[in-house]
């Protein structure tokens, strides 16, 4: 496609839009606005075009405004309250320092489109990004929102999110189109959805092309939902409510496999409970704690894979008790070490204490081993804790708890 035959042929550059469903209301809540080339009778994307750095910034500003300008006369039609997604690359909103953006809005401000509805798309690898920042913060005086594109491959742009606050996170969801997805994959989702929840944005899941993709991005934390399957780039706007009866039936399915888990998960906790309890009881008159997990790796040994005490300060009381290659050892260093910065841990003992119950975690990534395991916590008395970490095989094999 050459870039001077589409310049000196604007009347055949149109937009498309992709609808956003959201997950409070099963509807649709916005469009991304894509532009269209209609070249030959066929209808081409331009996004070769508005990605390739060698077309002069003003020549892809041009087609922008274009796609832009008949997209919000179109959307002139629409509900208020409905979404325009639009992109831009730094390079070519900074062009006339971002005031040709601002003012081809403020056009249509006044024929009736809220400046509200718009959100401002920046892609977080943009090597421009922080030097537009200060742009952002300014647009969103006038209310336009903002949302930064291109998470979920790597976790180098959290701090730009925690530098921008954006209104918007979008999270690629193309590398979990293969089943077997990186632990690390999931980390990076995990410290994105804490990220977002401290900041006050909201998650938006995109390319999402199959029933499992949406699954996944309903239970990390997704609001807002874009992809093929839901609903492909076109001419025309869709009916806002196309896809709610099959969203809610979807979802309940989800809601319904979610409890199953949690039930699985409570089952296991309340057995581990029944278990320590019955065993601690049989050896009360054991004389310390190390002569106590001698006994109990002997009841736990296909459950667990390393078991220690810890005071309510965090400090270990013993040493570990560790399972390798099918032997269980002793590791004296750990020893009076203090375990009071981990996440949870001092509110975990404080559930504990109150409640005179053990706790068990949710799934983490094992610093030593790097296995994806669980701890159940259990409180020995109201200064000291019984932690026995459980191995991915016992996980694997129970239902619910991976």
């Amino acid at each position: 496609m050459d870039a001077l035959d589409i310049l000196t042929d604007l009347d055949h550059v149109i937009p498309y839009f992709q609808p956003i469903f959201s997950a409070d209301e099963h509807r649709i809540i916005g469009y991304e606005i894509f532009g269209r080339y209609i070249s030959g009778g066929k209808v081409v994307s331009l996004g070769p075009f508005f990605q390739d750095s060698s077309i002069p910034d003003e020549y892809r500003l041009e087609v922008d405004n274009t796609v832009l300008t008949k997209a919000l006369e179109q959307a002139l039609s629409i509900e208020k309250d409905i979404l325009l997604f639009v992109n831009r690359d730094a390079e070519v909103l900074t062009h006339n320092d971002g005031e040709s953006f601002l003012q081809l809005l403020l056009q249509f401000q006044e024929k009736g489109i809220s400046l509200n509805q718009i959100v401002l798309e920046i892609d977080a690898a943009d090597p421009k990004y922080d030097e537009i920042a200060h742009l952002m913060n300014y647009y969103r005086t006038y209310g336009i929102k903002i949302a930064i594109d291109k998470m979920g491959d790597d976790s180098s742009h959290l701090d730009r999110i925690g530098q921008l606050k954006p209104d918007i996170v979008k999270v690629d969801l193309l590398p979990l189109r293969s089943m077997n997805l990186s632990p690390v994959y999931r980390d990076i989702l995990y410290s994105l959805s804490i990220l977002a929840r401290k900041i006050g944005a909201t998650l938006l899941f995109k390319n999402i092309e199959m029933v499992y993709q949406l699954q996944f991005a309903w239970q990390h934390g997704g609001r807002y939902y874009q992809g093929f399957y839901l609903g492909k780039p076109d001419e025309e706007f869709c009916v806002r409510d196309i896809l709610k009866d099959k969203m809610k039936s979807e979802f309940h399915g989800f809601i319904l496999y979610e409890k199953r888990r949690l039930e699985a998960v409570f089952d296991v906790s309340e057995k581990f409970q029944a278990k320590l309890q019955d065993l601690l009881s049989k050896n009360r008159k054991t004389a310390d704690y190390e002569e106590m997990m001698n006994l109990l790796v002997k009841s736990l040994d296909d459950i667990a894979f390393r078991m220690y005490v810890c005071d309510e300060d965090g400090f270990q009381k013993t040493a570990n008790m560790f399972k390798k290659d099918n032997e269980w050892m002793v590791q004296p260093e750990y020893y009076q070490k203090n375990w009071s910065w981990r996440p949870y841990f001092l509110e975990n003992i404080f559930k504990m204490r109150h409640d005179k119950k053990g706790i068990l975690s949710d799934l983490y990534r094992d610093i030593e081993t790097g296995e994806t395991i669980r701890t159940f916590s259990y409180p020995l008395n109201s200064q000291e804790y019984l932690f026995i970490d459980l191995s991915y095989e016992f996980l694997y094999r129970q239902e619910g708890l991976l």
